[in-house]
């Protein structure tokens, strides 16, 4: 059986109805529309309290499949959430800071910013690298020719406009495509 569109399982599991009082936002590459059939879900929430952030999400998906639940000790602290449900593998990040200022959503961003402005030939290009299998961070510095780390790499080109961003593409050999004309809405 074919599973649901990322957005069926996000529906079905009533996720983000679950999850509304911590500001959820769905990032990764399903959205990106760079997924692989083995991708999951992602959805980065602001929980400045840990203990309700964890009553929430055992109350909504402590039923589902492999829900485990657990929390870093160092770092943020963020807390996560894994199940599977409707065909999908889910992660549930929540940390301490609004989801604007978290590695997650910055990277996810960026991502979209130069697939945006990248075009097909740069998304065909991710899409090579990561059915080689790199994840998305070392695909996107790969095929960027970032040096260093990939995450840290890809996290400081978030404060280069889409100028700039658009030079990086084509000194990369990349053919641009089309620039967004309005900003994405920020998180709260």
């Amino acid at each position: 059986m074919e599973r649901p569109g990322y957005d069926t399982a996000l529906r079905r599991a009533k996720a983000l109805e679950a999850l509304a009082a911590f500001d959820p936002h769905v990032v990764g590459t399903p959205p990106l529309g760079i997924a692989l059939p083995g991708s999951d879900i992602d959805i980065i929430c602001h929980a400045p309290d840990g203990m309700a952030f964890c009553t929430a999400l055992w109350e909504a998906f402590s039923a589902e499949a492999g829900f485990t639940l657990r929390q870093w000790t160092s770092g943020e602290r963020a807390i996560i959430a894994s199940f599977t449900a409707h065909g999908w593998d889910f992660e549930v990040f929540g940390a301490a800071i609004p989801v604007g200022q978290q590695a997650g959503w910055r990277h996810f961003e960026v991502e979209r910013r130069l697939l945006a402005l990248g075009g097909e030939g740069f998304r065909a290009e991710i899409m090579r690298r990561r059915l080689a299998g790199l994840k998305t961070e070392p695909a996107f510095a790969a095929a960027l020719a970032l040096p260093g780390n990939p995450y840290q790499a890809l996290l400081a080109l978030c404060s280069e406009t889409d100028p700039a961003l658009a030079a990086r593409l084509a000194g990369a050999g990349f053919s641009l495509g089309d620039v967004p004309r309005e900003p994405s809405p920020q998180p709260g």
